[in-house]
């Protein structure tokens, strides 16, 4: 078993059925509520699974990366669709840490003119 096995237990159906057995009314919204914003809507399910694909590499969710990956695919997303989509996320993330310098560079503003946060 590698590392990631250990850290990242397979999905398996046993871990399905013992999270509805151990809260069957918030796992049943849950569904309800995945199914109702992935369904073809006014965004095409591909887009929104390309989407998902993205969201999943900045919150760093390997099981979404996957499952995300995987359906994007079957919604005939090419290979290269999710590796752009992926590079927005990228972008989008080291994008955050640049703009959030602001926050440090006030912050060495204040304590070098007053010696204060």
């Amino acid at each position: 078993m590698s590392d990631q096995e250990q850290l990242y237990p397979p999905v398996s159906r046993e871990l399905s059925q013992q999270r509805r057995q151990l809260a069957p009314k918030p796992a049943e919204a849950f569904k309800a509520f995945s199914l109702s914003v992935f369904a073809e809507g006014v965004l095409p399910a591909k887009t929104k699974q390309l989407i998902a694909v993205a969201v999943a590499h900045v919150t760093q969710c390997p099981y979404c990366i996957r499952g995300h990956t995987k359906a994007a695919m079957q919604h005939g997303a090419t290979p290269e669709e999710i590796m752009e989509a992926i590079w927005v996320a990228a972008e989008m993330r080291a994008g955050a840490a640049y703009a959030h310098s602001a926050l440090a560079l006030d912050t060495i503003l204040h304590v070098e003119n007053d010696g204060s946060e």
